[in-house]
């Protein structure tokens, strides 16, 4: 099983901490993003979007780093990750959502500005993280975990870029429910960490 990976990613980091996590191993082919061999064959023939990450497992090639999450935790992982119920299912998709939504427009977006110069409104995304993390917070108030009261898939896809948001100026000094739960997924057994993480106190 094949891993097409980028270093800083946080997309793809989400994949590397879940296997991680479940103990999943993967084969890592980093691909050449500065030098655009993501869109270049072979690997525009594996993901025509020409984005990272890309998952292969035999016969099944998968985008997109949620989807990736769920084929991972279905396949492998069990129902400790990814549950049975439709209820708790959905539950834990909300968050898959989230992290393709607002967490993917505010703090990952602030970062791809600052970090890497992409043109994208450093405004608007503060913005969108500044509406973001309270409702987060407030929901971590009240559990330890985003789903179903223990680690899933949610907080691998959420956790990323929330973390990292401090290269791109959205810090987490005021939101102490969150940093409790990310010192809560760092103690996990088989937890690993990327350049950047470890530093999110801004």
């Amino acid at each position: 099983m094949r891993l097409y990976d980028l270093e800083l990613s946080g997309n793809c980091y989400k994949v590397r901490l879940f296997a991680a996590l479940a103990g999943i191993e993967l084969q890592r082919v980093l691909v050449d993003v500065p030098s655009g061999a993501h869109k270049q064959p072979p690997f525009i023939d594996l993901n025509p979007w020409g984005q990272v990450p890309v998952l292969t497992d035999g016969e099944v090639v998968l985008r997109d780093s949620q989807a990736i999450l769920l084929y991972l935790a279905r396949q492998y992982g069990g129902n400790q990750w990814w549950p049975d119920g439709a209820a708790q299912q959905a539950e834990v998709m909300q968050w898959l959502s989230t992290a393709a939504g607002e967490v993917h427009s505010g703090p990952n977006a602030a970062r791809l500005i600052d970090k890497f110069g992409v043109p994208l409104n450093k405004e608007r995304a503060l913005e969108i993280s500044a509406q973001l993390l309270p409702l987060i917070e407030q929901h971590l108030n009240k559990q330890s975990w985003l789903a179903l009261g223990r680690p899933t898939i949610a907080d691998c896809a959420v956790y990323p870029y929330i973390a990292l948001g401090w290269e791109g100026g959205v810090t987490l000094e005021q939101y102490p429910a969150i940093q409790a739960w990310i010192e809560r997924l760092m103690a996990l057994p088989g937890y690993m960490g990327m350049p950047g993480v470890d530093h999110y106190h801004g």
